[in-house]
């Protein structure tokens, strides 16, 4: 009689928010449909470890190895209800007779094509001064190689160091190791070492960290996840907390640029490219 169409005169006002309502459950491949309750317990039991400090899409990584089927949108709500979302720090990338760095940029095919090296100062609170750290990464895998803590690093330490790494290795000629320009590395000792064994060395130019990326940001994500998290005293407590962060790095924490797996996962998965003595964990 008034003209309004019958679906406009039967329909039935929603005042909730439109679309479907979000499920109260979640599929896990062993244990089948679980409650959010158990989903946000899985959440801080993956976040109570000492060394993961990530947001909510490799947080879905974790769970999705654990047996989860839940997508990042579904986390990232359960997270921003439960107060579990933190804001992540990101790393900003933005001599004579010696060979420098020609292409800021790795391209790399197989493990061991092109390592990097650095030195970082770690303070030792209960002696008042910084001890060194020397690591050695695999830029293809993001493997962490080798490493060294010590109150003093020479030339011998660095020299000492890449010989047992390079003696677990049938390591290819065609091998190359960046370093910035620290004393250590340009040691004419040094040098010798690895002209002598067949690896070639490579400087980044001044006040260019980007040159040496993987191995800074190797040492930022310490900085970040261990060194302003840890409330240590002695340099025993910093070495034993090196030692268990170093084996979750290569073993358990994920790399987003290497789709979201460990640099061991990486490794294993090319290690037939390169011909090993032995394999080391």
């Amino acid at each position: 009689m008034v003209g309004i169409i019958s679906s406009s005169y039967y329909r039935k006002p929603n005042f909730g928010k439109k679309g479907n309502h979000p499920t109260a459950v979640t599929f896990h491949h062993k244990n089948g449909f679980v409650s959010q309750l158990d989903v946000v317990k899985s959440i801080k039991k993956i976040l109570k470890h000492e060394f993961i400090d990530c947001g909510y899409r490799l947080i879905t990584k974790y769970l999705n190895r654990d047996g989860y089927q839940i997508n990042h949108k579904k986390l990232y709500r359960i997270m921003k209800e439960e107060g579990l979302l933190k804001l992540e720090n990101r790393i900003n990338r933005s001599g004579s007779g010696r060979k420098f760095v020609k292409f800021r940029k790795v391209y790399t095919s197989r493990p061991l094509q092109c390592l990097e090296m650095d030195i970082k100062m770690v303070w030792v609170p209960n002696v008042g001064k910084n001890a060194y750290l020397l690591s050695v990464i695999d830029v293809h895998t993001r493997r962490i190689l080798k490493d060294y803590f010590s109150f003093n690093i020479k030339q011998k330490h660095v020299i000492e160091l890449l010989s047992q790494l390079f003696d677990e290795y049938n390591y290819p000629e065609s091998v190359v190791i960046r370093s910035d320009n620290g004393s250590q590395f340009i040691a004419k000792s040094v040098r010798e070492y690895l002209g002598l064994i067949g690896v070639q060395q490579e400087f980044t130019h001044v006040a260019t960290p980007e040159e040496n990326a993987h191995i800074e940001a190797y040492h930022g994500i310490l900085k970040k996840e261990v060194f302003s998290r840890f409330d240590y005293r002695t340099f025993g407590e910093v070495q034993q907390i090196l030692k268990r962060f170093v084996s979750f790095y290569n073993n358990e924490r994920l790399h987003g640029l290497l789709g979201r797996i460990t640099p061991m996962e990486k490794w294993n998965s090319d290690k037939h490219l390169i011909e090993m003595k032995k394999l080391t964990a």
